[in-house]
């Protein structure tokens, strides 16, 4: 993959995340069909984020796959979510905020967790390349 594909991704989640702990007005936009500007800002951010996880990952090994995972269930956040709230805004009722939550986690986990290992891999490729002359 192109080398200019993982620091757009992290660029793209960066923006992302700082959209999402600052709070910022634009959040509350509605896209069309309802959709909150800041759910989806949350869906791009966890997918960007495993994306760069994916994109770092040496094929065949098994941070691809375990990147691949994280990545698809990054891809599967937002439809489950508004699955599980009834509704695209993620109002919660009955109870299953708890589960949102244990789901958000879970993935949130994943991803950063696997953009870190992803991270430290292609670290140690290039010193290994770099000993080897």
């Amino acid at each position: 993959m192109s080398k200019s594909v993982v620091p757009a991704l992290l660029a793209l989640a960066t923006f992302s995340g700082y959209s999402l702990v600052s709070g910022a007005p634009y959040l509350e936009a509605m896209l069309p069909g309802g959709l909150p500007l800041g759910n989806a800002l949350a869906a791009v951010a966890l997918c960007a984020i495993a994306g760069a996880a994916f994109s770092l990952s040496a094929r065949g090994t098994m941070l691809r796959a375990v990147s691949g995972v994280s990545l698809l269930l990054t891809a599967t956040w937002l439809p489950l979510s508004a699955g599980l709230a009834g509704n695209l805004a993620l109002n919660f009722g009955n109870g299953r905020g708890s589960a949102w939550v244990g789901w958000t986690l879970l993935v949130a986990a994943l991803a950063v967790g696997t953009l870190a290992w992803a991270l430290v891999a292609a670290l140690l490729r290039r010193a290994r390349r770099a000993r080897a002359g």
